[in-house]
């Protein structure tokens, strides 16, 4: 199994058909076929099954294809470092966030740095706190921001300010409270909208002061949450930051008390990893942003 073949099955995975990826690869399609077959004999598994229109990946063709991806990226990310050793501070910098800072924090930081280091490209990944943890542990990405419990055994990390969580709803879905804060015990008749993060922790505190939260929706994309109150389905209550990702929406934005949770996000790296020169830069300056906040 070589580099090659690794390249023309996620081709073939990724176009569905033997015929489209051979002309994406620019061969034919009789020797992209022999590769895939000497690759499943290699390997003593079937990776393809092969229909008249189009493939389907087996289950060990999916699990080839999951670190296929891997292997790439890595390869990829060898070649960057080793440019950039020899050519200075330049190369790719991967970087995993969770989707509020991402489209927040992370675009107003990178200007910043991108001033400071021009030749420094980025590929910038989206998830929750779990898919990010999942890209770092891969070695797919260098940095990642995550909303913290971490396990601090495996990971180096750099907390950010803690950060109210809210209440977001349509103004004529609810009418009670004070306009900027609400308590949790006045929203037990109202469905909330809730991430999945923070799913347990906020019913546990419904049960202790004495009813049980109507939850009409767990999700790990706050975006999504936000969208539903905006419809007037419930109350999504969300970190304050994301409030960011709709923004000029006609939303009422409550601050939570009674009791008040707070919520904090942190940049983590690997501690048994060295990092890329590009990598360490940023780290500098989000270090030193940091302390000035």
């Amino acid at each position: 199994m070589d580099i090659r073949q690794l390249k023309y099955f996620l081709a073939i995975a990724e176009a569905g058909q033997i015929t489209k990826a051979a002309t994406r690869l620019h061969i034919t399609q009789p020797p992209l076929s022999q590769q895939i077959i000497l690759l499943e004999k290699e390997l003593g598994v079937q990776l393809i099954e092969r229909t008249k229109k189009h493939i389907n990946l087996t289950e060990s063709g999916r699990i080839l294809q999951n670190r296929a991806e891997q292997i790439i990226e890595l390869i990829n990310t060898t070649i960057d470092e080793i440019h950039e050793a020899a050519n200075g501070i330049s190369g790719k910098l991967t970087i995993g966030t969770i989707t509020s800072s991402g489209r927040t924090l992370i675009p107003e930081f990178v200007q910043k740095f991108h001033q400071i280091y021009p030749k420094i490209s980025f590929d910038l990944r989206l998830g929750d706190s779990r898919r990010i943890l999942e890209l770092l542990n891969a070695g797919i990405i260098e940095i990642g921001l995550v909303r913290l419990p971490i396990n601090t055994s495996l990971y180096n990390y750099l907390t950010l300010p803690q950060e109210n969580m809210v209440m977001v709803s349509r103004a004529d879905a609810i009418t009670i409270g004070d306009k900027e804060i609400l308590s949790l015990d006045k929203i037990q008749n109202h469905p909330l909208l809730i991430h999945r993060r923070y799913e347990t922790i906020i019913i546990d505190y419904c049960r202790q002061i004495g009813f049980e939260p109507n939850v009409l929706c767990t999700s790990d994309d706050n975006t999504s949450l936000l969208i539903w109150a905006k419809l007037g389905l419930g109350i999504a209550i969300v970190p304050e930051t994301t409030i960011n990702l709709l923004q000029d929406s006609p939303l009422l934005i409550q601050k939570l008390t009674s009791p008040e949770l707070i919520t904090t996000a942190a940049i983590i790296w690997l501690k048994k990893h060295t990092l890329s020169t590009a990598a360490s830069h940023f780290l500098e300056m989000f270090k030193k942003a940091h302390t000035e906040l």
